[in-house]
């Protein structure tokens, strides 16, 4: 066991860095985070628009319209960037056959195209960054009319050939995976199709990066903006099982989910890396009565959240294209602002090569220090090659209606640590692992309220 009065002295976290005190981690995050272009960005979302309608129940046999032919030029755009990379991308189709549903009555292939980035410390630890390949109209049922999708979801879908192509230039610790999730105006069918593969594959997911509309800044409410974004992350995890809800009732964690602590992650790493953009975290699973494809992974315990525009123009969302009384209707490419949806795809960029880079997540992190003057934080210390990263730990603590951990010392490669003269019950506590680089993981907090899994 270790104490906050000995640590300054038996200990020096390793890791390179240069004069300034940058890291060889924040290099890259710069690197990469500079190499994300708008241009490109540009080019594919106009290429999906122009595939006239996505909708998941369109054509699939034209090379020019439709579901299919869109979901076939993602893949050949994953299979370039693979080729460019020395093949380092393995690019697949996931799919599953779905019927009877209010919005698929017909039995229909649900088909979402996966590349697939493997590690090579630890290839079978994920983060994922996701975006939808499908686009509608006013009618959810109408296949056939033109449907440009051109914010929702070509912006997203964009944003994750370009962090491919970005990121597929490095090599990381963990695996990173890039999807196109179909199916999502019909009922979040693709999230769930790929949320199976992912964990019949035995892929531990520590995190989903859902991206949907983040090339808008020109808001319903009259707003024009385009230094913020949101990131939306449930509270409680799903799967919480009834002895695991009443040990949080007792010791906290309702605002301390995976993915809560994934959302003040990216919070952390946009103050950090994102020049001009700060990110507004919404304590909510999703918008007021609405869904996204991170939930499917969230209802069977895999960490996830939302990222986003801050302001909806509603005029051009799940609309005719059309015009009435002067007002035009419909999403179209006029309203995507080329430069926004690059800073937020910025902003997976960093957090997905962050995250890889970084070592296992510290898990079986426990707290104790009841009638106590001090408070003892306890983990497993992780061991062999999928550590072989891992510089050390590091101990965190906030005053419980803090939105974000302000304090925090480095503890070497320790699995216990105490801090002395610091109440339990004043503060919320978590432990994060950093690797020799630099590269650091969310905050995890004690018990099953916080934890990322094995």
């Amino acid at each position: 066991m270790r104490s906050i009065l000995s640590v300054f002295l038996a200990f020096i976290l390793v890791m390179t860095a240069d004069a300034a005190g940058q890291t060889d981690n924040d290099k890259r995050l710069r690197k990469v985070e500079a190499a994300v272009s708008a241009s490109r960005i540009e080019a594919d979302i106009r290429r999906l628009a122009d595939f006239g309608t996505r909708h998941t129940l369109s054509e699939t046999e034209s090379d020019t319209r439709g579901i299919g032919a869109a979901r076939r030029w993602i893949k050949s755009e994953f299979d370039r960037i693979s080729a460019d990379c020395g093949g380092c991308l393995d690019v697949i189709y996931v799919s599953d056959f779905i019927e009877g549903e209010p919005r698929i009555p017909e039995r229909t292939e649900v088909v979402s195209v996966i590349a697939i980035q493997r590690g090579r410390l630890d290839p079978d630890r994920v983060v994922m960054m996701s975006g939808d390949i499908d686009s509608r109209v006013s009618d959810p049922m109408d296949g056939e009319s033109d449907s440009p999708g051109a914010n929702d979801n070509a912006s997203g879908m964009a944003g994750v050939l370009e962090a491919a192509r970005v990121l597929s230039q490095e090599e990381f610790a963990g695996t990173i995976v890039y999807a196109g999730l179909s199916g999502e105006e019909q009922g979040l069918f693709g999230g769930k199709i790929v949320a199976k593969h992912a964990l019949d594959e035995g892929w531990r997911v520590k995190a989903v990066l859902n991206n949907d509309m983040i090339g808008n800044i020109e808001g319903i409410d009259g707003v024009i903006e385009n230094s913020t974004s949101r990131v939306f992350s449930e509270g409680t995890r799903a799967n919480e099982t009834p002895e695991e809800a009443r040990t949080r009732r007792f010791t906290g964690g309702e605002v301390d989910s995976p993915s809560r602590n994934l959302a003040r992650y990216i919070d952390r790493l946009a103050d950090e890396y994102i020049p001009n953009l700060d990110v507004i975290m919404i304590y909510r699973l999703d918008r007021f009565s609405r869904g996204g494809h991170h939930r499917p992974f969230n209802e069977v315990g895999i960490p996830g959240v939302r990222i986003m525009e801050t302001h909806e123009h509603y005029d051009r969302q799940h609309q005719d294209l059309r015009s009435e009384n002067g007002v035009q209707y419909g999403d179209v490419i006029e309203g995507v602002n080329f430069d926004y949806a690059r800073k937020l795809t910025s902003l997976n960029v960093v957090t997905l090569a962050n995250m890889a880079a970084a070592p296992p997540i510290p898990a079986n992190v426990e707290v104790s220090g009841a009638v106590s003057p001090s408070t003892t934080l306890k983990w497993s210390h992780a061991e062999g090659k999928s550590a072989k990263n891992l510089a050390g730990y590091k101990v965190h603590w906030r005053l419980t209606d803090s939105p974000q951990w302000t304090n925090s010392i480095d503890v070497g490669a320790v699995s216990e640590f105490t801090l002395e003269n610091i109440v339990i019950d004043n503060y919320f506590f978590g432990v994060s692992a950093i690797a020799k680089d630099g590269a650091q993981t969310p905050v995890v907090f004690p018990g099953p309220a916080g934890s990322f899994g094995e």
